[in-house]
């Protein structure tokens, strides 16, 4: 019995080491779309689509008709214009407790932001970072645009 039910484990957690575990990854989803929006994960470039998941890492970059919105698992909401290049850059959040770390770059383009539980929970954990600036998030909305230049407006 214990050799049939180790040999069934094994071959499960064979399985789960060769497929992954979808959604354990998933740091959010991508609500809205219009015009060219790509993710850029692990060095590979996708075209985005409503309803794709967002991990850890990824990159958001619109072309020049692209926007979407954004929702993360704190409940965190986000949305992105033209010409943006936003890098979600460490995601960690606990459903019970709402312990985590939000850090973001906006590289260029504009990012809209309304915090979810995350900084409401600890208002030092979310950062959005730009090429001149660090902007500390404690539970609020705002609005960042960054220009071709780096400049912050």
């Amino acid at each position: 019995m214990f050799v049939r039910t180790g040999l069934t484990l094994i071959a499960v957690l064979g399985l789960l080491l060769m497929f992954g575990q979808p959604g354990l990854a998933d740091i959010g989803q991508i609500k809205t779309l219009k015009g060219k929006v790509e993710i850029v994960r692990g060095g590979k470039t996708i075209a985005a689509n409503a309803g794709d998941a967002l991990e850890q890492a990824d990159t958001i970059v619109t072309g020049p008709d692209g926007q979407l919105g954004m929702t993360f698992i704190d409940s965190t909401r986000m949305s992105s214009g033209p010409n943006s290049r936003i890098e979600l850059s460490r995601f960690r959040f606990n459903s019970t407790t709402h312990d985590g770390e939000f850090n973001t770059r906006v590289k260029r383009g504009t990012l809209s932001v309304i915090s979810g539980q995350i900084a409401k929970r600890s208002p030092d954990a979310m950062k959005v970072m730009t090429p001149a600036s660090i902007l500390g998030v404690r539970g609020t909305r705002f609005l960042v645009k960054v220009d071709d230049a780096g400049v912050v407006k």
